[in-house]
């Protein structure tokens, strides 16, 4: 087998020196491995929620064109990859063949079924067959295969939960984890897209971290999020609002916290311009999350200069250590999660 470089940067065909991630073009030839790949046999891919969003919007929701636009990002790629938000997704399959410099250093073996947890937007990906698309969860069966690089993180599926409940959970695991690190005791905090995936396993960490001396608000865009946000009872407020109007949502969260504003923000949506209300929202001492991919840096960073706010943001790193078993703690701890996940997502 030939050696292969630890980030994969063996598979970039251009430009010439980047990462996986970033290069226009990688090879997806899964015929070779490399001494320290892993092959996967793909059985489901779950797109991220703003890429599918935007494939679906540009397919005009028609299932075949969605199989289409994806079969053409990866043919042209060598992964999927959007090319308008730049984010991918992740996957559940089993692993078909270890490369020799891994085989016996980690605990995989031929047959494991696993889901990865680095985006598809690095990974190379072939796909020969697109069987089924669910819309109503961005998960999409195939027949193909992929590659893991010695560097790739992983979680092995656990045979206490459904396999697609897991999927959609681990999707967004960094999410939630990410929020058990940043929210403290007494603090207020604020969920844009509260009554998503990510943003209800949020709900539900905030809370926990939040206690009794804080304070977490839900923010959703429809009547029916907010209905089933309620009924979960994770959040001591529920509203909706349109988070692209950062103005009328700031006044609104200036009501409900007595002009003190949030300490912490935590942006989960899929659909772009919702960053001033992320920075509006949040106290100057305070620190916003952007976990979506939708998120334009350049906005958020200029627009809070520009309206003075020194608020600390921080990008969406979906990988945080521990952050598959904090997830899947909390299908596990909360039978109302996971029943609303199962309806949903399973």
């Amino acid at each position: 087998m030939k050696k292969g470089c630890k980030y994969g940067t063996h598979r970039v065909i251009e430009p010439v020196g980047v990462l996986p991630q970033p290069a226009n073009k990688i090879d997806n030839n899964m015929d070779e491995l490399y001494d320290n790949e892993i092959l996967i046999d793909v059985q489901t891919l779950n797109i991220d929620s703003a890429s599918f969003t935007q494939i679906e919007e540009q397919a005009g929701g028609d299932e075949k064109k969605i199989a289409e636009i994806m079969l053409a990002i990866v043919e042209k790629q060598g992964k999927h990859r959007n090319p308008v938000t730049g984010s991918g997704g992740m996957l559940i399959g089993t692993i078909e063949k270890i490369g020799s410099a891994l085989d016996g250093k980690i605990d995989l073996k031929v047959g494991d079924k696993i889901a990865t947890l680095v985006s598809l937007s690095l990974t190379p990906l072939r796909i020969d067959k697109i069987k089924a698309i669910r819309k109503d969860i961005d998960q999409v069966d195939i027949d193909g295969k992929a590659i893991l690089f010695e560097s790739g993180i992983y979680a092995k599926i656990p045979t206490d939960l459904p396999e697609k409940l897991v999927l959609s959970a681990l999707d967004v695991a960094g999410a939630p984890a990410q929020t058990a690190k940043l929210v403290k005791p007494g603090d207020n905090v604020l969920i844009i897209g509260a009554g998503g995936k990510s943003g209800m396993l949020c709900c539900y960490e905030a809370k926990r971290r939040a206690g009794v001396t804080g304070k977490v608000i839900g923010l959703c865009h429809s009547a029916k999020s907010a209905d089933r946000l309620e009924k979960l009872g994770f959040c001591d407020i529920v509203f909706t609002a349109d988070a692209r109007k950062p103005v009328e949502c700031m006044n609104k969260i200036s009501e409900l916290t007595n002009g003190e504003m949030v300490d912490v923000t935590i942006n989960n949506v899929n659909i772009p311009d919702t960053e001033m209300t992320s920075v509006l929202c949040t106290k100057n001492t305070g620190l916003v999350y952007f976990f979506s991919m939708s998120t334009n840096f350049t906005k958020a960073a200029l627009g809070a200069e520009g309206v003075g706010s020194d608020v600390t943001m921080i990008i969406g790193n979906g990988y945080t250590k521990g952050h598959a078993d904090i997830t899947l703690d909390i299908l596990r701890e909360s039978e109302k999660v996971r029943n609303v996940f199962t309806e949903l997502y399973a």
